[in-house]
């Protein structure tokens, strides 16, 4: 385990119990069956055979079937072996994502881990669970209406460190050109944070000559938007790119390098082929947001809404006010910059990805260079 995520677990306090390893998920809508037993909640009261819904929100970004659904039905089996969870995935749909609230709540789900494709949207199903006693958790993203907890990252600060590391990679040619900033959906509260930390750290030593919120994440779009930014500010005179992750980074890198550019451009999640272009030399840096921490967190604090008890301070240590204006009990983790002389303290030492997963026979000589092999 790196420092970075020892870090991570000592200011967050939430994980008490040990962490799975990822497996692969599906995207299709599945139950998962209990087990006998029982377990205690947060609270220290037992919890029997719930029914807890989990609604991601999308597949194109990798990390939800890849880690964020197994590690979270793996942690909640461990506290609450009886309770059976009920999957969904949205599909970068709204409206789909609605239904799927009404789908959980009829077949008596009592507790929700809702990552909100579209955080105003999904209000009214929020406003719905609760006038039905259940419990909404909003993972990973702030969705509006009366939430009952809220477990993610600190997402102004991923931005701030976003701009930060880009502005360092500019440097001295921050006076001789202009960058372009691709930024995520205008649907997605993380989103605006994003933005705003990047703009905290970016404003008044980078110039931004253009700039674009891309409709779900989309790396096509991205690509596009790079390209016309491209050509809006003139190819010589780019000097940086920021995109808001790896998925939209994918789709800047073929812009840039279309263009004949080799400029830092950031990104966040930590996807593989974006530490692989990290490693290669395309890609500046990420921002690496350990799942287990997060998916730890949501589990115990998912099993302990279920068992009606005042949930432990420990597991919600501060509060957030949501776009509806309402108090949410929450936590908040600490992001981690990885660029490529952290990939082996950071990714490949938390067992996140392997070596041999970086470095495929494409990226061999550059993982050598980068001391990996």
């Amino acid at each position: 385990m790196s420092i970075g995520l020892r870090r991570v677990l000592a200011v967050t306090a939430v994980v008490s119990l040990g962490l799975g390893a990822a497996s692969c998920g599906s995207a299709k809508q599945s139950s998962g069956g209990g087990s006998s037993g029982g377990a205690s909640a947060s609270g220290g009261a037992a919890v029997g055979a719930v029914r807890i819904g989990l609604l991601l929100p999308e597949t194109k970004t990798t990390r939800y079937e890849q880690f964020d659904r197994p590690l979270l039905e793996k942690k909640i089996k461990e506290l609450a072996p009886q309770a059976q969870i009920d999957y969904y995935n949205a599909n970068q749909d709204a409206t789909l994502q609605q239904t799927q609230v009404d789908t959980a709540l009829t077949k008596g789900d009592k507790v929700l881990i809702l990552d909100a494709v579209d955080s105003k949207a999904i209000q009214s199903s929020v406003q719905k669970a609760h006038d039905a006693g259940v419990k909404v958790l909003a993972y990973d993203r702030l969705a509006q209406g009366p939430v009952d907890a809220y477990v993610s990252f600190d997402n102004h600060k991923v931005g701030e460190l976003q701009g930060q590391a880009l502005v360092a990679a500019v440097g001295d040619k921050a006076g001789a050109g202009e960058i372009f900033m691709i930024n995520g959906s205008p649907t997605d509260p993380n989103a605006a944070d994003f933005k705003a930390g990047a703009h905290s750290a970016i404003d008044g030593k980078l110039k931004v000559g253009k700039e674009f919120d891309t409709p779900q994440w989309d790396p096509n779009t991205a690509n596009q938007e790079a390209a016309a930014a491209i050509t809006a500010i003139g190819a010589a005179n780019v000097v940086g790119a920021y995109s808001a992750n790896d998925g939209m980074a994918a789709g800047v890198a073929t812009a840039l390098k279309a263009a004949g550019l080799s400029v830092p451009l950031t990104g966040q999640d930590a996807q593989l082929d974006g530490i692989q272009r990290i490693v290669a030399g395309t890609q500046t840096m990420t921002v690496y947001k350990p799942l287990k921490p997060e998916t730890d967190a949501a589990g115990q604090i998912a099993v302990g809404l279920a068992s009606g008890k005042p949930l432990d301070s420990t597991l919600v240590p501060t509060t957030v006010t949501n776009g509806s204006g309402n108090t949410v009990p929450a936590n908040l983790l600490t992001p981690i910059v990885v660029t490529k002389d952290k990939v082996k303290d950071t990714v490949v030492a938390d067992g996140f990805y392997t070596v041999a997963q970086i470095c495929t026979p494409d990226y061999a000589d550059a993982c050598k260079a980068a001391g990996l092999q």
